[in-house]
């Protein structure tokens, strides 16, 4: 039986898991969470670790808060890239696979055409370099798959969707960038489609291929055509307006462009990837 250990349990991506985990049986899941498994703290990480000698660790503990990052670097390099580093020391003697989860923070956004894993990592917030330098915590460990991912949504957590509805709920006109460009992902999907690479790899003997991977849901819209598209589904297209990014000014900057090729994680791993439209629908049936 393979033992399968979620770090960050209870984020958008852990309550997922969780969810799907369910299908899964024959396999131990060990769910944790910061009030189990501090990934900050070198002792703790050990001694989970240890315990329960997972097979298998799947790291969705993260400090995601991109805006308040520029004022607590400290805490987010802590969480982003010295977590990463507790992690590996706990299982660098063994044979246990690490998949884990980075961002689209990692390119600067400044070109147009969609990044592919091997284009040049240049992280312009603190966020990013904080997730960038877990990135290269992670790939000190022979048995590691990175998965950059952008704009998750789900029904769990705080997140785009959710705040596009309540504010709809509330009967306001909603103003959003157009000049922001990349691809939401379902969090459902990318859950699924993290345990079909495990359980492809576990029953079926498809070979772990470690490396850094990209995963979005298919296609490129901009944050008014993502929110556009949720209204369309609450009868409220009306209600939601474009504008440029400097009608919003935020601390940390957005990448302007942030689309990214899946074609690595396709070809080596079987993998069929929803349109993000169809992943919207599924889970507004989830939610409304």
């Amino acid at each position: 039986m393979a033992t399968i250990l979620v770090t960050g349990a209870d984020g958008q991506l852990g309550m997922e898991l969780r969810k799907i985990a369910l299908s899964y049986a024959g396999y131990q899941f060990i769910f944790t969470d910061i009030g189990t498994l501090d990934i900050t703290d070198t002792v703790n990480v050990a001694e989970v670790i240890n315990a329960n000698n997972p097979d298998w660790i799947i790291n969705c503990a993260g400090y995601t808060n991109v805006d308040k990052a520029e004022g607590d670097k400290e805490r987010a390099f802590a969480i982003n890239s010295t977590g990463v580093t507790n992690i590996i020391k706990a299982i660098k003697e063994s044979r246990c696979r690490l998949i884990h989860i980075s961002t689209d923070y990692v390119f600067d956004g400044s070109r147009n055409t969609p990044y592919s894993e091997t284009d040049e990592a240049s992280p312009v917030t603190a966020y990013g370099k904080s997730k960038l330098a877990g990135e290269l915590e992670a790939l000190t460990h022979p048995e590691t798959m990175i998965i950059r991912t952008s704009w998750l949504y789900s029904v769990y957590g705080s997140n785009f969707m959710k705040t596009i509805l309540r504010l709809l709920a509330d009967g306001k006109e909603v103003s959003v960038v157009f000049d922001q460009v990349g691809t939401p992902t379902w969090a459902e999907g990318l859950a699924e489609a993290i345990m079909n690479i495990v359980s492809g790899v576990i029953r079926n003997k498809t070979p772990f291929v470690p490396g850094i991977y990209n995963y979005s849901d298919e296609g490129v819209c901009s944050w008014y055509d993502f929110a556009e598209a949720i209204a369309s589904e609450t009868d409220n297209s009306d209600r939601v307006k474009p504008c440029m990014s400097d009608r919003f000014p935020q601390i940390a900057k957005r990448p302007s462009y942030s689309v990214l090729n899946k074609q690595k994680i396709k070809d080596t791993y079987n993998l069929s990837i929803p349109h993000w439209r169809e992943n919207l629908l599924e889970c507004l049936k989830q939610i409304i």
